[in-house]
């Protein structure tokens, strides 16, 4: 497409690449990375003193009007709940724990934490809610002993608490309470008058003070407790406005549902407001068929200048725009970035989003995506360029060294900068597995070069190497880039394939399907379930084209896929089979759904599996 881009800043896109006798690989950015404050919360104290009545948080209340947060009110809040924390004697070894999701309470409480050098951690509600056994916030519990645990209503989260919660430990709810317990509400916290211990603790905090614990997805193992410090949040918000330089021209505002207990938006997003004094508007929709017309009333009422989400999240956005104009022309307004996380951007979805900007407004909205992870705060690696491609992630941020070193057929990528974490929380000996012997944390990603003869241009990502896995023949299967040519394939139908064949003789997938596969049914009827979706004679046949399409490129055993299954269950997140984010966790589905797999390999092979027909 050659229409334009609409203007926006982008840094400078400069690399440089040193090979290394051992194979290895080190990649830098020219850039070196700026100065960066020793707190975070020293911005919130500058945009207090010069914008005290712009909001920095709004979130719709139970009569679906937008309730702001100012800046002025945030700094207040903060000064307020951190003399409670502090009355309390909270510290790395008696955390705050917050167990509800994004609000404009947990938000004030987040900023006190930070405010006065109080670690806090947010925990998935989803393991609250979700789990029968709430075993993951027993786990987050013992790992960290909190001494303060909050949660946003004390009926929803009472079951988790009676299991995971000591009964000595106070609680502190928005709403109601738990009669035999020590409860405190949230409106008592904030009305404790701060005192000069306040401005003492905020000076003791240092680049090296632990500003939170963030958990792992424990996709393999139990969740492990993430150290960010200050220097990790700071230092990751001046990298990523060094590459993004029209974040400080215009202050940002965000339209944003994803999670704060995950780093892209605990960090990232909820400091970019913080730091650049913009505005995030709560989201409480989801890119869910149920969660998504939240998503959808919001942004026909607020333009972002900035927007995160996952692709599936861009895949339920672009349908609803297909046929409401006005919701195109409010979310084109004024958006200057587009950035697709957690997952592989589909290459048609990224055309029509670009086509449909282009009929609206005249110029196509950058897009560009990276790669990091908890453990990197998480900016790491940055694709600013204005013609971004699916599956290229670019150079390390400012202040970022890349390593990349041999693993099998991969490079595996390895960091290490002020924005890497020092370690895992009371788990020394993970901390030590997790870091080579200059320094480098192991990411088990993996990454090549755009272009090995100029490597110096930056990386595509490569899968997760622990994804990847040997056929019985020995042969190893690219998991990541299988995966991406599948979904590519069946888009716009395909939500997401889980492949199988570990010690086995031959490929299979699991496909999720998404609601659009209602317009492939014989019988309209059949879009009412998922099991009826999966059962319908045009779907079936659709499916089995794909396979056999997909058969027949494969060049080899550990790139030709032979069965599928369709499933007709969605993906669970109480099992761990779908992230927050929504995206999928290849592993947990595996586990969750070990009986589907034997019946995919079972001879003969019978409905519903699919079997690849011969040519």
């Amino acid at each position: 497409m050659s229409t334009p881009f609409r203007e926006i800043a982008l840094g400078p896109y400069e690399g440089r690449a040193e090979p290394r006798p051992d194979g290895s690989w080190l990649l830098h950015t020219n850039q070196p990375l700026g100065p960066y404050p020793q707190r975070l919360t020293e911005r919130l104290l500058h945009w207090a003193e010069r914008q005290p009545d712009q909001p920095l948080f709004a979130k719709r209340d139970a009569q679906g009007a937008w309730q702001h947060l100012t800046f002025a009110q945030a700094l207040e809040g903060a000064r307020r709940i951190g003399q409670s924390l502090l009355d309390r004697g909270l510290s790395a070894e008696r955390p705050l724990m917050i167990l509800s999701g994004n609000d404009l309470e947990h938000a004030q409480l987040a900023l006190a934490a930070l405010h006065v050098g109080v670690p806090f951690m947010a925990v998935s509600p989803a393991y609250s809610l979700l789990s029968p056994d709430a075993a993951r916030v027993a786990h987050a519990v013992q790992l960290l002993t909190p001494g303060l645990v909050y949660a946003s209503d004390a009926a929803a989260f009472r079951r988790a608490i009676d299991i995971a919660v000591p009964k000595d430990t106070e609680l502190a709810f928005g709403r109601g309470s738990i009669e035999g317990r020590p409860c405190t509400s949230f409106e008592a916290l904030r009305a404790r008058e701060a005192t000069p211990a306040v401005d003492a603790a905020h000076a003791a905090v240092g680049p090296d003070s632990i500003a939170k614990f963030l958990f792992t997805s424990g996709s393999t193992k139990l969740p492990k407790a993430v150290v960010n410090t200050q220097r990790m949040l700071c230092s990751n918000q001046v990298a990523n406005a060094q590459c993004y330089p029209f974040l400080t021209e215009e202050k940002p505002v965000l339209v944003d549902w994803l999670p704060w207990h995950h780093t892209a938006a605990g960090n990232n997003n909820f400091g970019l407001v913080v730091f650049h004094g913009g505005t995030l508007y709560i989201d409480e929709g989801k890119p869910t068929p149920d969660g998504i017309a939240e998503t959808l009333r919001n942004l026909r009422e607020v333009s972002p200048t900035v927007y995160y989400t996952v692709p599936k999240g861009l895949e339920s956005l672009v349908a609803a725009m297909r046929q409401d104009v006005p919701l195109r022309e409010r979310f084109f307004a004024r958006v200057r970035l587009i950035f697709p996380a957690g997952a592989a951007l589909p290459p048609p979805l990224k055309a029509e989003l670009e086509s449909m900007a282009v009929q609206t407004v005249g110029a196509r909205i950058p897009m560009t995506m990276g790669l990091g992870m908890t453990e990197t705060a998480p900016f790491a690696i940055s694709a600013h360029l204005p013609d971004w491609q699916p599956g290229l992630i670019g150079l390390p941020a400012p202040g970022t060294t890349v390593k990349l070193v041999p693993s099998g057929d991969k490079l595996e990528v390895r960091y290490r900068g002020p924005n890497i974490t020092p370690g895992y929380w009371r788990q020394p000996e993970l901390t030590a597995e997790a870091f080579d012997d200059e320094g480098f944390f192991c990411s088990g990603d993996a990454a090549r070069f755009i272009d090995e003869a100029r490597p110096e241009q930056g990386l595509r990502f490569d899968g997760r190497i622990a994804e990847d896995f040997k056929l019985i023949s020995g042969t190893w299967v690219n998991v990541g880039a299988l995966r991406n040519q599948v979904i590519a394939a069946g888009a716009p139908y395909v939500q997401d394939v889980v492949l199988t064949g570990h010690d086995r003789d031959a490929l299979g997938m699991l496909v999720f399907l998404l609601p659009a596969a209602a317009e492939l049914c014989r019988d309209p009827a059949a879009a009412a379930s998922l099991a009826a979706l999966c059962d319908d004679p045009g779907v079936v046949g659709w499916a089995q084209r794909l396979l056999d399409e997909q058969a027949a490129r494969g060049t080899g055993s550990s790139n030709r896929i032979v069965r599928a299954l369709l499933l007709r269950e969605p993906a669970s997140v109480g099992l761990g089979e779908m992230t927050d984010k929504g995206s999928i966790n290849q592993r947990a589905v595996l586990k969750a759904r070990a009986a589907l797999v034997e019946q995919l390999y079972a001879e003969p092979a019978e409905a519903p599996v699919l079997v690849a027909r011969p040519g």
